[in-house]
């Protein structure tokens, strides 16, 4: 993840190397948010089916190749192959759905919204990570090699994810519907109207979080800052989610987590008007950006976790990997209506109206999702049960 979210830092070095309109580069990049969507169901079923270590190998490979071929690609239809597809697809294979997916098999109901949390965060400390190694790079020694390290980066997944080689049974409450099908728990899950609720909401989220991580550098250098300053706000981003997602996947435990999704939606809505209002300072830019920190993917803790709810473990790589598909929609069109709007009218306002207006109507649609409570059993009493089982 955190590879994958230095792309924007990307965007002016390929426009000034290639000669490529930002419009373009910004097709491509809103290609790879559709990729990267589009392979989490298929991924998702692939690791459920095959075991979540082989597609994390093949995700680190792809993800690899991708980023070692952008220096070539020349080209409007190259970059798509390089960055829309292959790293695009690597990225897909190592993300929230198989990395929850694996967790959620392995631990009880009651504790999966706190790992979902531990995991999101890993993805914000890699963000936080590369943003300004990456931006260091392409300052002192240029893009290209920012690219390959990057692409040298991507293969050291592999043995990180040694430990998963062994799927864990799926752990699951009486009578939640483990028997069914791949094929049945899709059609039903696509018939429940909670379920498609937090299609909507994350919709909104990956439109939000896509425009930024794209356009966010665009925008620092519209205000007449350096590249250093994208670099640190991408960077404080990644720290602040970390917070952002332990925090989330906590509260999801104890309080209903559509409302914690409703609230971290239209606290969006609020922070970019108050950005829009404020003058463009450093620290403006700053400031935004730990706040935004806060909730960046940290909706992806109690979205799993409701999945998890509704309808259980055994196939939620696959189900919330196509709540990642929508998402990825809503970033395919963050990230290319950005770059239309910027050659066609020179400035972003239009898209940060269109933001607002969604995080509004994000934060509402979660509330008619339909959520039980989980019941919690004290750890003591769990133990003697499965004694006296």
């Amino acid at each position: 993840m955190g590879v994958r979210q230095t792309l924007g830092l990307f965007v002016l070095p390929l426009h000034h190397s290639f000669g490529l309109g930002i419009a373009s580069i910004s097709f491509a990049m809103a290609i790879g948010q559709l990729i990267w969507g589009v392979v989490q169901p298929c991924f998702g079923a692939l690791a459920d089916k095959c075991g979540s270590y082989r597609v994390i190998v093949l995700g680190a490979v792809l993800l690899s190749a991708g980023f070692a071929l952008t220096p070539v690609a020349s080209s409007d239809g190259l970059l798509v192959l390089t960055i829309g597809v292959l790293a695009a697809a690597g990225a897909g294979a190592g993300s929230f759905s198989i990395l929850m997916g694996i967790a959620a098999k392995a631990i009880p109901p009651e504790r999966r919204s706190v790992a979902a949390g531990f995991i999101n965060a890993g993805g914000s400390v890699g963000q936080f990570i590369f943003a300004p190694v990456a931006q260091a790079i392409i300052a002192h020694a240029g893009w290209v090699w920012a690219m390959l390290t990057m692409s040298v980066a991507a293969l050291c997944t592999i043995p990180m994810a040694w430990p998963l080689r062994h799927d864990a049974k799926p752990v699951l409450p009486p009578g939640t519907g483990a028997e069914q099908s791949m094929g049945k728990r899709i059609v039903r899950a696509l018939h429940d109207p909670s379920y498609l609720c937090l299609h909507a909401g994350f919709f909104t989220c990956g439109f939000h979080v896509a425009f930024l991580i794209t356009h966010l550098p665009g925008e620092v250098a519209l205000c007449g800052h350096s590249a250093a300053v994208s670099a640190v706000s991408i960077g404080l981003i990644g720290l602040f989610n970390i917070a952002g997602s332990l925090i989330a996947g906590a509260l999801g435990s104890w309080y209903r987590m559509k409302y914690i999704l409703a609230l971290m939606y239209g606290s969006r809505a609020v922070m970019i008007a108050v950005f829009l209002a404020a003058p463009k300072t450093t620290l403006t830019f700053y400031v935004f950006a730990a706040a935004l920190g806060l909730t960046w993917l940290a909706t992806v803790p109690p979205t799993a976790g409701l999945v998890g709810k509704l309808f259980g473990a055994q196939h939620l790589a696959t189900l919330f990997g196509l709540t990642l598909l929508t998402h990825q929609i809503g970033g395919f069109l963050g990230a290319w209506l950005g770059g239309l709007v910027m050659e066609h009218s020179g400035t972003y306002q239009w898209m940060w109206s269109v933001d607002i207006v969604l995080a509004s109507l994000a934060a509402l649609v979660n509330l008619p999702i339909r959520e039980a409570r989980i019941a919690r059993t004290p750890p003591a009493l769990s133990r003697q049960s499965v004694k006296v089982g």
